[in-house]
């Protein structure tokens, strides 16, 4: 059984930063943060894997920055360091997992196991 945790949501002021945290029992191979604000569809904002492949939206790029502590065990930590967060950034943030590799990162219907999700408010 998989299960997520997430924590590190909350408001700051536009220029701020955040720091989000999920933690993930049992074992998997592929973790992602996806996001999803009032009247759009969800997106991917990054994903990482145990080889410690990475992909990232595009508007996050030199943003944000996914990492984890990779520990050997079925526990494992996913980070978001989210740095010079805009208004449009503001979102539910959720972190989903896979226990397989994944090709299409940024893809959600490659993923099994979903958080519950936190609020992610940036004002400008």
């Amino acid at each position: 059984q998989v299960q997520l945790a997430e924590s590190g949501g909350g408001s700051v002021q536009s220029g701020g930063s955040l720091r989000l945290s999920c933690t993930v029992q049992g074992y998997t191979y592929t973790m992602a943060w996806f996001r999803q604000a009032p009247g759009s569809e969800r997106e991917a904002v990054a994903a990482l894997d145990r080889g410690g492949r990475a992909t990232y939206l595009q508007s996050v790029k030199g943003r944000f920055n996914i990492s984890q502590d990779n520990a050997k065990n079925a526990e494992n930590t996913m980070y978001l360091q989210m740095d010079s967060l805009q208004p449009e950034d503001t979102a539910v943030y959720t972190c989903a997992a896979s226990k397989i590799f994944i090709f299409n990162q940024l893809e959600p219907v490659e993923y099994d196991y979903w958080g519950q999700g936190l609020q992610v408010t940036v004002s400008g």
